[in-house]
């Protein structure tokens, strides 16, 4: 072996049993040992891409799940041997005789299954086989990261295309389960590497870039964070501070989502206030009496704050910010937090790993799984997958003070679907901070939210468009694929009804339009494509309404409104989308949109509203 190799692979096993000595018992130090010693023999023949030692890859991934991690001997020795079952001679049965059904069962969970003919497709498999393991042990998942993490860290020797095959599965998948997990650390970590293999140009400007405005704004920031230093010291406080700069991808993200040049997007540091966790007080208490020293003397940029200790992000996140302004008079992003809520950041969902805790975690994970399990089709576990792991979220209240974690951009149908399908099915209204709202509005932060519903009411096609969570698209898509469709498209223009004399067209594609025999569009297809004229007869269905508009012409009188919509809505059972008046010298001009079966109930409705007192003229006209 080279002696270069030889030095590095001392060097980084002796620190980890030096790290792990510490913490572990001379038995559990004897079986990490063993574990590194039948990896390191199986691996003995084996290559990295890079033309290193193979071992060094199991060294790394162990280093992470004990260091940054801080998981126990089990998981350690899973991550030595991780690679054992899949690239040598060694079984399952081998590593369990040697370490137990424990450390068996994890190796075993973050091992590809290698198929002759893969159920969807070889990435999907592998997905849906570690997001499986959850419904028995976290730890698996945190390995298979640790595993991705050291191949992103180290991806400078693959080919162009491997690197853009796996920069594309971390950023799409792996880096929003690390955002799930809570490990903020290593989820920012996995989307800039990423970026930096995805796209290198962009990536090398872009640091290239906040390199040299790093350098000239860092005395700038020094200076604010030691005047908050000997503001707090002076106010008989203990705390740290630390300037934090954002990774190049999450700047970038945040340029591409406000189409913004890199001079004008903010954000890119913040200012992290830590303190010591104190069993006196809540970490509340201590958060807002900084808050408060801080700013009687800095001003506080209205609306800024945000509250994390008491309202959680949904991967466990908390701190408390708030934006202050600098004596160079610049809004600077602050964050109050413990010294606890830093390690929770960093660990996620291990942190504070109590039984109630952690089960309580895996219950809300498993219920998403356990959704997501129902669907077969690869686009639709994809979509699930990356619509449940958002890397953004919201935290908005029912009117009982009960609170929802939603994507960022969900609407109230979100909302309204996240506390139960049938209040989803059946919405009609939302009141959003007290005001009548559409069902389709997006949420903010903080909002607090009620659903009106309608045991009449149905789910609209559109909706699809408005929605983003896992749950509401596979309840609506389901719907809509349980709901009789039409096989055939409406020309636009002239709108045939059942009744109507129509004729069809089918397209290169297949597709069949339908028009009335007089429409300008019909008569133009069939005198350039008289080969595509098919017969269809369109008749009435009780599962399909048309949207119509009449407009109606009569004299102005008391109550004429009043008897057109009882007439429409009472009489004819027809439900109205649209009206519009105007009156004109006591002449009524009325424009009415409602919904019917056939041209049969329209000519009944028109017949109807002609004969109520004062109706001159009702005439059907085309929708714009």
């Amino acid at each position: 072996m080279n002696k270069n190799y030889a030095a590095q692979i001392n060097e980084s096993i002796n620190q980890l049993f030096s790290y792990m000595a510490e913490r572990s018992s001379q038995n559990e130090m004897a079986r990490i040992r063993a574990a590194y010693e039948l990896a390191s023999e199986a691996h003995s023949h084996q290559r990295r891409k890079s033309g290193e030692p193979y071992i060094i890859h199991p060294i790394a991934v162990a280093s992470i799940v004990a260091q940054e991690l801080e998981l126990g001997d089990n998981p350690i020795i899973s991550a030595f041997l991780h690679d054992v079952v899949e690239d040598t001679e060694y079984t399952i049965e081998d590593i369990k005789e040697r370490f137990g059904e424990d450390v068996a069962f994890l190796v075993g969970t973050v091992t590809k299954k290698k198929k002759e003919k893969y159920e969807h497709s070889k990435q999907i498999d592998n997905y849906r086989q570690i997001l499986e393991s959850v419904h028995y042990d976290v730890r698996a998942l945190l390995i298979k990261l640790a595993d991705r993490l050291h191949n992103m860290r180290t991806l400078d020797s693959m080919r162009a295309d491997k690197q853009m095959k796996i920069a594309g599965e971390t950023d799409y998948f792996y880096a929003p389960l690390a955002n799930r997990l809570g490990l903020y650390h290593i989820k920012t970590e996995l989307e800039d590497l990423s970026f930096r293999y995805r796209c290198p140009r962009d990536y090398a400007m872009l640091e290239r870039e906040l390199n040299l405005e790093r350098s000239s704004d860092h005395p700038r920031l020094m200076r604010f964070s030691e005047k908050i230093s000997e503001i707090l010291a002076a106010a008989g406080i203990e705390a740290r501070t630390e300037v934090r700069y954002r990774k190049p991808y999450s700047i970038w993200r945040k340029m591409q989502a406000r189409n913004s040049d890199l001079r004008h997007v903010d954000g890119k540091h913040y200012i992290r206030i830590i303190y010591p966790n104190d069993t006196a007080l809540s970490e509340k208490v201590i958060s807002l009496h900084i808050y408060s020293i801080l700013t009687d003397t800095f001003k506080e940029r209205p609306g800024s704050v945000a509250n994390y200790i008491d309202a959680p992000k949904e991967n466990g996140y908390q701190s408390f910010h708030v934006k202050l302004l600098s004596e160079q008079g610049i809004w600077e992003e602050i964050h109050i937090s413990s010294e606890r809520m830093v390690r929770n950041s960093r660990l996620g969902c291990t942190a504070e790993r109590t039984e109630d805790n952690l089960k309580m975690w895996l219950k809300k994970f498993k219920t998403i799984l356990q959704e997501l399990a129902y669907d077969d089709r690869d686009a639709d576990f994809m979509n699930g997958i990356t619509s449940s792991f958002y890397n953004d979220d919201i935290m908005v209240l029912t009117p009982k003070g009960d609170r929802v974690i939603l994507p960022k951009g969900a609407s109230a149908l979100d909302f309204a679907f996240e506390i139960h399908s049938k209040i989803g099915e059946k919405a009609v209204y939302a009141r959003i901070n007290g005001k009548l709202m559409s069902v389709c509005t997006t949420l903010r932060r903080g909002d607090c939210v009620e659903i009106g519903t309608a045991e009449d009411a149905a789910p609209r096609i559109e909706w699809l468009e408005h929605v983003m969570t896992y749950r509401a698209k596979r309840f609506l898509r389901n719907y809509f694929a349980n709901t009789p469709r039409l096989e055939y498209e409406l020309c636009e223009k002239c709108r045939p009804l059942p009744g109507d004399d129509v004729v069809g067209f089918r397209a290169t594609d297949g597709t069949i339009t339908l028009h009335k025999r007089n429409c300008p569009n019909a008569i133009r297809l069939a005198a350039q494509h008289g080969d595509s004229i098919i017969s269809i007869n369109f008749e009435e269905n009780e599962a399909f309404l048309y949207p119509v508009r009449i407009r109606i012409k009569g004299i102005d009188r008391y109550h004429l409104m009043s008897d057109l919509i009882d007439c429409i809505t009472d009489k004819l059972q027809l439900s109205m989308m649209g009206l519009a008046t105007e009156n004109i010298d006591r002449i009524a001009i009325c424009t009415i949109d409602f919904a019917v079966h056939s041209l049969e109930e329209l000519q009944t409705a028109m017949h109807s509203i002609s004969h109520i007192d004062g109706i001159d003229e009702v005439t059907h006209i085309q929708m714009d």
